[in-house]
């Protein structure tokens, strides 16, 4: 079971990698990396670990939230160093919404909105489990797609998502020109 919930969330992944296995820009969700990481430390220690583990996350720039990242682990390693493993590991996919530009990192930093926008859609597939057939649960789920999209609310800075497809690189959330590009300027 477990092995089939790794090879549905590595198919995710595959077209971001080219199908090669090159990785691109993958983003890990602070949601879940922040519920790894107090998982690893003692409830009396959540509510100072949650307010580091801010401090990283809403850091104005990747190096300021790299500072931060120092400053949890030389405070939680000695005693935590299970947490502290957590953060170092995940560290380039946790802060890759640095090279965004900065009005998406609040959609990018996390992928609860995505998960809570097809609940419905999982709720009611597993309440009909067995009842449908392949036809009629693709019908199902696109009628759910389509009732939950009215809620949905505009990306901030959707005219940079062009930028983004065309591989404009952006650093701390800025626009970055190439050095070929500033020396034919």
């Amino acid at each position: 079971m477990a092995e089939a919930a790794v090879n549905r969330a590595l198919g995710l992944w595959l077209p971001a990698r080219g199908g090669e296995g090159r990785s691109r820009r993958e983003q890990h969700c602070w949601v879940h990396k922040t519920a790894n990481f107090l998982n690893a430390l003692p409830k009396s220690m959540h509510g100072e670990a949650k307010k580091d583990l801010h401090a990283i996350y809403q850091a104005e720039g990747r190096a300021d939230a790299e500072a931060a990242c120092h400053r949890f682990a030389a405070k939680y390693g000695p005693k935590y160093d299970k947490a502290v493993t957590c953060l170092t590991k995940a560290r380039t996919a946790s802060l890759a919404f640095y090279d965004f530009p900065a009005e998406h990192w609040k959609h990018v930093r996390s992928s609860s909105p995505v998960e809570s926008t097809f609940a419905t859609g999982r709720l009611r597939t597993e309440k009909t489990k067995g009842c449908l057939s392949r036809e009629t649960t693709f019908a199902m789920v696109f009628k759910l797609g389509k009732s939950a999209e009215r809620h949905w609310r505009r990306l901030d800075g959707d005219n940079r998502l062009g930028q983004l497809v065309e591989g404009v690189r952006f650093r701390d959330g800025e626009f970055v020109q190439d050095a070929e590009a500033q020396a034919a300027a």
